[in-house]
């Protein structure tokens, strides 16, 4: 880049412990991680980017509009989505010149000192593009240039990117009602690398959902059942997730508000989704839908193999004006109290000790982690927990992790790290920051004869590489 600034710079021993003994450990391990393929096996990243293999557009379309991480923090301190240029929920936009946006982005770069999104983004300016000097006004343009630049050159093609990260394989997330035509097109390629999708049924399974009345009818169109009939509803599920996984597919993912679970009988389920449908529901009557078909996933899940993640506890959309302007995953979610002990129960009742069942669990309310989470992962023989999630993929975070879980459940009821990003660049950065705090926490536990080093080498192999492939079937 033609501007010059303040050096950008990665040490080498970012994210280690700084006591010497353990320092010189967490270097011996994380030697032993650093280059191991990249398992990212839940995710939101886009296959439309990897069945055209089309250059991005700019630095702005690729690192700014899809990163709510980004925009949220902006918009924290006041400036608008619309000057950012994010699209509307209309699919409308304002005009704004993608490096005007770009240029907002740099003066307000030093928003992101110390949170995770600097360590990410930092992370891609240095290795990905080369950049040395700091992101800020001065070099805003020079860096709009020469990422802009290098997107449109061979070596930036989304598919060169994937194998340059050594990827050995990405989990995209898509909706029942997804054709998955952009899956087709990879796999039709002859291209190697291997996207697979993960089944969210949200849209048809949430009648407070807003496109729930729609999606419905969609969902009986796709699959020709009758979806407003109980049985009929059921059959529509193991149909679109036997193609799924006829695509790849090796896990469901759900996304409640809790992580309520219920075991109705056949009479009491139909009832209930009668009124479900009808439109005529209570909000209590909404979560029991919910909680029922969460345990009619997991007995799905046990016929197909598909394993099951469960994301609870975000009150989706809080911003309602800027929901009904600008539509979902715009930063405005927050996390909730999440309880999992009574709520859990009735589906560990039916299938908490089915061998061919496997349970992820994802938590945003860091309290249950050694109160519920840990006990339970360490006992259910089903059930795992997935690693420190959205707002707490933080290096502080994973260190709460793993403390607060790691008496009871140990490393090996744990499914090691997936990035869960929209952001495809950042995916590199985000795994090596969380071998840094694994190998960080081991070497701690070296250094008090907690556990022999070589054991340590083992488990930061199985953190980074064995775990994820071993939990979702990969």
């Amino acid at each position: 880049m033609n501007a010059t600034g303040r050096p950008l710079q990665l040490h080498e021993d970012r994210l280690f412990p700084t006591e010497p003994t353990q320092r010189g450990i967490a270097r011996r391990l994380y030697a032993q991680v650093a280059t191991l393929p990249i398992v990212s096996p839940h995710g939101h990243t886009d296959p439309a980017w990897f069945a055209g293999n089309a250059p991005f557009a700019n630095a702005t379309e690729l690192l700014l509009v899809p990163d709510h991480y980004v925009f949220r923090m902006l918009y924290s301190q006041g400036i608008s989505l619309d000057a950012l240029g994010i699209p509307r929920a209309d699919g409308s936009r304002a005009q704004v010149d993608p490096r005007a946006a770009w240029r907002v982005f740099a003066e307000n770069f030093h928003l992101f000192r110390g949170t995770p999104s600097s360590m990410w983004l930092n992370h891609v300016f240095h290795d990905v593009f080369g950049l040395r000097s700091r992101l800020d006004a001065g070099t805003a343009d020079a860096y709009y240039d020469t990422i802009t630049a290098a997107l449109q050159t061979p070596h930036f093609l989304p598919r060169a990117l994937f194998e340059r990260f050594n990827i050995e394989v990405i989990a995209t997330t898509e909706s029942p009602l997804d054709p998955l035509e952009h899956h087709a097109v990879i796999r039709e390629s002859g291209w190697k690398g291997r996207v697979i999708t993960a089944y969210r049924p949200d849209p048809v399974v949430d009648p407070e959902h807003e496109q729930f009345p729609d999606a419905l009818r969609r969902f009986g169109e796709i699959t020709g059942e009758d979806v407003h009939s109980w049985q009929g509803y059921l059959r529509a599920h193991r149909q679109r997730r036997a193609f799924f996984a006829s695509m790849g597919a090796t896990s469901s993912d759900h996304g409640h508000p809790t992580c309520a679970t219920a075991d109705l009988s056949p009479d009491e389920a139909r009832l209930l989704f009668a009124k479900v449908v009808s439109g005529r529901f209570t909000a209590a009557e909404a979560e029991l839908f919910r909680a029922q078909v969460l345990t009619e996933m997991a007995a799905m899940s046990l016929d197909d193999g598909l394993v099951m993640q469960i994301h609870p506890g975000c009150f989706r959309n809080h911003n309602r004006g800027l929901f009904e302007r600008y539509g979902r995953d715009k930063g405005a979610d927050i996390p909730l109290r999440t309880e999992y002990v009574q709520s859990l129960k009735p589906l560990l009742d039916r299938f908490g000790n089915e061998p061919g069942f496997t349970l992820i669990l994802f938590t945003l309310d860091e309290s249950t982690y050694s109160r519920e989470l840990g006990p339970l992962a360490g006992h259910y023989p089903c059930l795992f927990l997935g690693p420190a999630w959205w707002f707490h993929d933080a290096p502080e975070g994973m260190w709460r992790f793993r403390e607060q879980t790691l008496a009871t459940a140990g490393f090996y009821n744990t499914v090691g790290f997936n990035d869960d990003t929209r952001a495809f660049l950042s995916i590199p950065a985000r795994h090596d920051v969380a071998r840094r705090i694994d190998c960080a926490v081991l070497a701690k536990l070296v250094a008090e004869h907690r556990i022999d080093e070589d054991e340590a080498t083992d488990v930061a192999i199985d953190l980074a590489y064995h775990l994820p492939k071993r939990a979702y079937r990969l």
